[in-house]
C-alpha cells in the first residue's frame, strides 16, 4: 500500500470490525473472547504490512501513552544522568519510554515544563523539585497521576518519595576525620533551603556537637560558575587557618574545593583531608584518589522505577505513598589519612 495503513484499513481488509483489530492490537484479545485463530491472522496481516499504530490513538484508546517524565535540576550532573541512564534501562524492559528535562533549580521553569508534559498526556513523573512549585504538584497529584519526588522532598506535599539519609552521610564523615584525628573540620554546601542540603548540613552539625568541636561553614551560590566558587573556597581557607579537613556536600564543589586547595600549595591529605558527597567517576584517576560518601546509584533507580510502575500498573493505590530512604556508602580513598 502507498497511502500509510490504518486500522480502519485492516479492519476492511479482513472484513472484521473496527473494534475487534484495536482490542487485537493493544493486547485484549484474551479478555474480549477473541479466538485465538482470529488474533492470529490479524497479527500476521500487521506484520506482512509492517503497521506502525499511532501513538496518540493509542494512548486515547487505552488511556496509556507509556511514557514517563524524568526532571532533574541538571540532566548533565554525573548523579543524575547516571540516575537517568538506570532508569531508561529500567522503563525500555517494562515497556515505557522517557522523556527528561532540566529545571536549573527555577521553578518557574519547571511549572512550563509540567504543563509542556501535561499536555503530552505523560503517565508519571518523577522530580527532583525545586521549592515553589508545590501547587503544580498538587495539581498532578489531584488529577490521579502518580509522582514520585527523589533527591529532595516538598515538606508541605504528601507524596511518594525516594532519596538518601542525608543526614547520616556527613555524620559519618565527620565521625571517620574525628577518627584520623581532625580538629578543625570545614563544611563547604550550597546556599540552599533544599531537604538534601538541610539534612547534609544537620548531620555535620550534630556529629561536631558529638566531639564539642567547632562548626566552620562556607555557603555558596548555587549559580556560582567554578571561578567564584574556586575563589571563595581559596578566601574560606585562608580566613580559617589550620583546617585541616573538608566535606563538599556535592561532588562538583569536591571539584572546585580541590583545584583551590592546589592553587593554595596544600597537600591532600597531609595538610587537609577532603570527603566529597556524592561520589564521581573521576575521583579515582586524582593523586591522591578522593573519599566519597556515595549514593547507591543502581539501588535507588530501582526503587524510583519500582514505586513509580506500581502506581502505573495499579499494584498500589494512589493514596498509598511510600517513603524509601536509602543508605549511603563511605568509600575511603587516598584524600583522608588513614586510622
Amino acid at each position: 500500500m502507498s497511502k500509510k495503513l490504518s486500522i480502519n484499513d485492516i479492519a476492511n481488509e479482513l472484513h472484521v470490525a473496527k473494534s475487534t483489530v484495536s482490542f487485537i492490537l493493544n493486547g485484549k484479545a484474551k479478555e474480549k473472547r477473541i479466538s485465538d485463530e482470529l488474533t492470529e491472522r490479524v497479527l500476521k496481516f500487521v506484520k506482512e504490512k509492517g503497521f506502525q499504530p499511532n501513538q496518540l490513538a493509542k494512548s486515547l484508546s487505552t488511556g496509556k501513552t507509556k511514557m514517563i517524565c524524568l526532571m532533574v535540576e541538571k540532566i548533565s550532573d554525573y548523579f543524575f544522568s547516571h540516575i537517568a541512564f538506570h532508569l531508561e534501562a529500567l522503563a525500555y524492559k517494562n515497556g515505557y519510554k522517557i522523556i527528561y528535562c532540566s529545571t536549573e533549580n527555577d521553578p518557574e521553569k519547571t511549572r512550563q515544563l509540567i504543563s509542556l508534559l501535561r499536555a503530552r498526556y505523560v503517565d508519571g513523573y518523577i522530580i527532583t523539585p525545586p521549592v515553589g512549585i508545590e501547587s503544580e504538584i498538587k495539581a498532578l497529584i489531584n488529577d490521579n497521576l502518580p509522582v514520585v519526588l527523589f533527591d529532595r522532598y516538598l515538606p508541605d506535599i504528601s507524596t511518594d518519595y525516594v532519596g538518601l539519609d542525608n543526614f547520616k552521610g556527613t555524620y559519618d564523615g565527620v565521625e571517620y576525620l574525628v577518627e584520623t584525628r581532625a580538629k578543625k573540620i570545614a563544611l563547604v554546601t550550597l546556599a540552599s533551603d533544599q531537604t538534601q542540603m538541610i539534612e547534609r548540613h544537620s548531620g555535620y552539625l550534630a556529629a561536631l556537637k558529638k566531639h564539642q568541636l567547632k562548626p566552620l561553614i562556607l555557603k555558596v551560590a548555587f549559580e556560582n560558575d567554578t571561578e567564584t566558587t574556586v575563589k571563595q573556597c581559596v578566601q574560606f581557607i585562608k580566613d580559617n587557618p589550620g583546617i585541616d579537613a573538608i566535606i563538599f556536600a556535592t561532588n562538583y564543589l569536591s571539584l572546585s574545593g580541590i583545584k583551590a586547595i592546589n592553587e593554595l600549595g596544600l597537600n591532600i591529605p597531609n595538610d587537609i583531608s577532603i570527603i566529597a558527597f556524592d561520589d564521581h567517576d573521576v575521583f579515582n584517576i586524582y593523586n591522591p584518589s578522593i573519599t566519597a560518601i556515595a549514593q547507591p546509584l543502581d539501588e535507588m533507580a530501582k526503587q524510583l522505577f519500582k514505586t513509580l510502575l506500581d502506581k502505573l500498573e495499579n499494584k498500589v493505590r494512589l493514596k498509598d505513598l511510600s517513603k524509601l530512604i536509602i543508605q549511603p556508602e563511605l568509600i575511603l580513598r587516598g584524600s583522608t589519612k588513614k586510622i
